[in-house]
Parts: C-alpha cells; structure tokens; sequence
C-alpha cells in the first residue's frame, strides 16, 4: 500500500522542506488531537510561482493549480511538525483565500484544487468543511492561499 507521502510524490509534490514563515507565527499548533494549519502560499520552495489577480494576471486554472500548491505546501508543514501524514485521520476544515478581481465570484472553483489534492491523498476523509473567500489583496501578491484544520489520530 501507498504512504502518503509517496501519494503525494506521485501527484509531482514530493515531501521536502516546508517554506520558511515569512512572519513570525507556529506553522502548525496542535491542541489535543487537533492541528491548526497556518496558511500556506504557492511557493515552490524557491520562489512565489502564483502572483496577481484572478483572474485578470492570474487565470482560472493556474489560480486552481496555485491552490493545489498551497495544499501541497500545508501538508508539507504537517509532516515536518508533526511527522508522517498517515497522523492525519481526517480534514476537518480548509479554508481558501483568492486574491480576486472586484467581480470574480469563482473562488469555490479555484479552492477546488486543494479540495481535489486532499480527495487524493486521504480519500474521503480528505473531504471536510470548506470556505472559498475573494480578498482584496494577499500575502506578496499571492494568487492563493490556504489553511487547515486537521484532526489527528489518537
């Protein structure tokens, strides 16, 4: 059977190195049997690979390819804070900010790539309760940006 990690590497994002913060907070809190999972930006490791709005400078699919990214990266921060993924018993919460235009109403469309990473990974308990939000503005331009809440095994 497949670890997760090797799920993951498969879909092209091997578990390396989280991005470093950019600020100063915990990447990952665990309280109880809960990890909250801080936001994550599409960051390759090297650089910020999604920046702009969507969908004028940043369009439809590779804003959801960005949100699959972020994902990818907030699992990357669970595996070095908490250790291997098969911790994670199941998606409680994932919560997706778009750096959107004044009239862009598709963020649940873009959001639905990290949606559909974690489908993948974790099956259907990769499946939990979701928001998809427009912002104004994110992080160094980022595109994208998403958060988890996580409920560990016992």
């Amino acid at each position: 059977m497949q670890s997760i990690a090797e799920k993951l590497a498969a879909l092209g994002f091997p578990i390396g190195a989280p991005p470093a913060p950019g600020a100063i907070y915990k990447p990952v809190v665990v309280v109880g049997r809960i990890a909250y999972v801080s936001g994550a930006v599409p960051n390759d490791g090297e650089r910020l690979v999604y920046r702009g709005k969507v969908p004028s400078e940043v369009g439809l699919e590779d804003a959801k390819k960005a949100a699959v990214l972020c994902a990818a990266n907030n699992l990357r921060m669970v595996h070095h804070e908490v250790g291997p993924l098969e911790a994670v018993k199941r998606v409680i919460r994932v919560t997706g900010y778009v750096n959107s235009d004044p009239n862009f109403v598709e963020q649940h469309l873009v959001i639905n790539g990290a949606s559909e990473l974690l489908l993948n990974v974790f099956g259907d308990e990769g499946v939990g309760a979701r928001s998809a939000l427009g912002m104004a503005q994110l992080p160094l331009g980022s595109a994208v940006e998403t958060e988890m809440i996580l409920e560990l095994k016992e």
